[in-house]
C-alpha cells in the first residue's frame, strides 16, 4: 500500500481547517483523499459472488437474448398480413405448427398461415408479429382477430434487445446484487471477477467491559460495540479479523494495534479517543502514525480519531493500514461508522460510490438542535395517507441509549447551520433500510 502525505493538503478541504470539530462534509472528503481502493482481484464461483465487487467491466459474449422471440403465449405471423385485413377488420389464419421455448418450429409458414407459439419460443422464420392467445377466436385450425387492434412487430422480443454481443454488461466497481447473479448466469459465465475482499481489524477498548457470556461485576458492562461493528462489517461483504477487547494499559493497546496495522488494511477501534485520564488511544495514535483529525462537529460521535498507523511503530516502518478511532459510547460508534467510516470501506473496497438518500419529511414534534454542528437523531418515519413522509424522534437522544438506535427506522438529519425546528418543519431523514 502506497502512503502518500496528505498533511499539506488538509487545508485544501475547508477554508478553516480545525481537528478538533471538523465539518461532516469535510471530515469525509478528507478520508477519501486518504483512500486508496484495493488493486488485488480474484475469481469466484457465481454463488459465492452476492455482494462482492466487480473487479472489471462484463463484457456480454453472446446476444441477449440470443433470437428473436415471443414475448407472450400466442400465434406468430408474418405483420404484412395485418394491411391486407384492413378493411374487412378481422384476419383469419390456419395454424401449420407450434413453437415452445427451447424447441424451435423449422417448417416454413406460408402466408395466410401462423404458429402456435409459447412466450420465450423462437420466432419462425416469415414471422414477425405475436397476437396474444386471448385476442384470438379459434376454430378447428383457424384463428380469427380484429387486425385493427394488432401492430406488425408486437409482442416479439429481437436478439441482442437486453444486450448486444460485445457491450458492457456490468461495470467495473458495482456491488453485484442477486439480479446481477442471474444477468451474469444468463451471459453464461459461472465465476465472477472480482475484488478482493477488505481486511478489516476491529477491537474495543476499556477495562471495565466484558464479553457477552462472562460474569459482569460491579463497575463493568458488556461490550456491545464490538457486535454491532461485526455485524454493520458483515453487511459490507469485508473480511472482519476480530481481536477483541484492549485493557486499558498502553503497552497492550500499541501491541494489539501494530499486530492490526500488520494483518488490515483498514482498523476500527472504539472508546479512548476522548479526554479521559484513562483514553490512551490518542496517546499511541500520535506514536505510531499520522493523525489527521481528532474530533467531528457533529452529535453524537464528536470524539473521533482518523489516520494511519504503521505496524513497525513508528511512520513509515513496516507496513501501514488506515485506522478509525471512533467514540466508546455505543450509538456514537454506530453514527461514525455510518457516516465517515462506511464510504471509505466501500471507497477502498472499489465500489462504485452508493450515497444513501436524504428523503424530504416533516416533523411531527419540535426539535431542538444548536448550530455549528452535524446532527443525526434517531426518529420513527411513517408515510401519512397523501404518501407524505413524516417523522418523530425517538425516546433519549443520549450517544448511550442504545435501544432508541434499536426502535428507530431512521436517522433525523439536522444540518450543520440548522438551529431548533418546530413541528411541522421540513427535515431531511436518512432511512435505515439499506443502510442498517
Amino acid at each position: 500500500m502506497t502512503t502518500p502525505n496528505h498533511n499539506d493538503r488538509r487545508s485544501a478541504c475547508i477554508s478553516q481547517y480545525d481537528p478538533q470539530a471538523l465539518p461532516v462534509s469535510a471530515a469525509q472528503a478528507i478520508v477519501l483523499q486518504w483512500v486508496t481502493p484495493l488493486a488485488a482481484s480474484e475469481r469466484v464461483p457465481l454463488r459465492d459472488a452476492l455482494a462482492r465487487v466487480l473487479a472489471a467491466d462484463v463484457i456480454s459474449p453472446i446476444d441477449v437474448p440470443a433470437h428473436d422471440n415471443a414475448a407472450m403465449d400466442g400465434y406468430a405471423f408474418d405483420g404484412a398480413a395485418l394491411a391486407g385485413a384492413a378493411a374487412s377488420g378481422a384476419l383469419s389464419l390456419t395454424v401449420c405448427g407450434k413453437a415452445f421455448a427451447g424447441h424451435a418450429y423449422a417448417g416454413a409458414v406460408a402466408p395466410g398461415q401462423c404458429v402456435r407459439i409459447m412466450t420465450g419460443a423462437p420466432m419462425p422464420a416469415g414471422c414477425d408479429t405475436v397476437v396474444p392467445q386471448e385476442r384470438v377466436q379459434v376454430q378447428d385450425d383457424v384463428v380469427t382477430f380484429e387486425a385493427a387492434a394488432q401492430t406488425p412487430g408486437a409482442n416479439r422480443r429481437r436478439r441482442g434487445e437486453d444486450l448486444a454481443r460485445g457491450g458492457v454488461a456490468l461495470a467495473a466497481g458495482r456491488v453485484l446484487r442477486a439480479s446481477d447473479i442471474g444477468l451474469l448466469a444468463s451471459l453464461g459465465g459461472v465465476e465472477a471477477h472480482v475484488k478482493q475482499r477488505l481486511r478489516v481489524a476491529y477491537f474495543s477498548t476499556g477495562d471495565e467491559l466484558r464479553s457477552p457470556g462472562e460474569p459482569l461485576e460491579p463497575g463493568c458492562i458488556y461490550d456491545s460495540n464490538r457486535y454491532a461493528l461485526g455485524a454493520m462489517l458483515q453487511r459490507l461483504n469485508v473480511e472482519p479479523i476480530d481481536l477483541g477487547v484492549v485493557r486499558d494499559d498502553p503497552a497492550a493497546l500499541a501491541a494489539t494495534l501494530k499486530l492490526a496495522a500488520e494483518t488490515a488494511d483498514v482498523v476500527l477501534t472504539s472508546g479512548g479517543v476522548s479526554v479521559g485520564e484513562a483514553d490512551f488511544t490518542r496517546a499511541q495514535l500520535q506514536t505510531l502514525g499520522d493523525v489527521s483529525f481528532w474530533g467531528l462537529a457533529m452529535r453524537p460521535g464528536r470524539p473521533l480519531a482518523f489516520g494511519r498507523i504503521w505496524s513497525g511503530g513508528h511512520p513509515g516502518a513496516g507496513r501501514a493500514a488506515l485506522l478509525f478511532g471512533l467514540p466508546g459510547n455505543p450509538v456514537a460508534t454506530m453514527v461514525s461508522f455510518y457516516q465517515i467510516v462506511r464510504p471509505a470501506l466501500m471507497a477502498m473496497s472499489g465500489a462504485q460510490p452508493q450515497p444513501v438518500p436524504l428523503v424530504p419529511a416533516v416533523s411531527d414534534a419540535p426539535i431542538r438542535k444548536r448550530a455549528g454542528r452535524t446532527e443525526f437523531q434517531r426518529g420513527l418515519a411513517h408515510r401519512d395517507a397523501r404518501g407524505q413522509w413524516r417523522v418523530t424522534p425517538t425516546g433519549s437522544q443520549s450517544s448511550g441509549a442504545l435501544s432508541t438506535m434499536s426502535e428507530a427506522n431512521c436517522f433525523i438529519v439536522l444540518a450543520h447551520e440548522a438551529t431548533d425546528l418546530d413541528a411541522g418543519d421540513a427535515v431531511d431523514i436518512m432511512l435505515f433500510d439499506g443502510l442498517v
